[in-house]
């Protein structure tokens, strides 16, 4: 027979972290999610252009009792904290066949590694003979 283990320790229950609410099981909010998910499909994901919607679905959300009612100013939707001068970023660099960390060259203090240029110093002897 197993062996139960009764712990007499109590348990703390923390309540829910910033950001985490109940679900709209009822779809009250759905259309203004909607609104901003097809924004930011034809903004290519650039969220920023979609911030009024945004902010109508987190209202929406406050309105219902679906999150604690905050102040939206301090969530980053005040006029002064409007993006401005914002660029997409185009790729460019990866196009013309950059890859990250590629171009640093320093000495390596790690033991393996170099033996790894002994390695394959002994391999480049071999396929040249």
């Amino acid at each position: 027979m197993s062996s139960m283990n009764f712990s007499t320790s109590k348990q703390y229950v923390r309540p829910p972290q910033r950001g985490i609410f109940p679900l709209d099981h009822d779809s009250e909010c759905r259309p203004f999610m909607e609104k901003y998910l097809e924004c930011l499909n034809d903004s290519s994901q650039v969220h920023h252009k979609c911030k009024p919607l945004s902010k109508d679905y987190l209202q929406c959300r406050m309105d219902r009792q679906l999150m604690s009612k905050e102040n939206l100013d301090d969530m980053g939707y005040a006029k002064n904290k409007d993006v401005v001068g914002a660029k997409e970023y185009d790729k460019a660099k990866e196009k013309a066949g950059f890859i990250a960390g590629k171009h640093i060259e320093k000495s390596s203090k790690w033991w393996f590694q170099s033996y790894k240029a002994k390695w394959v110093g002994d391999d480049k002897e071999g396929e040249a003979k």
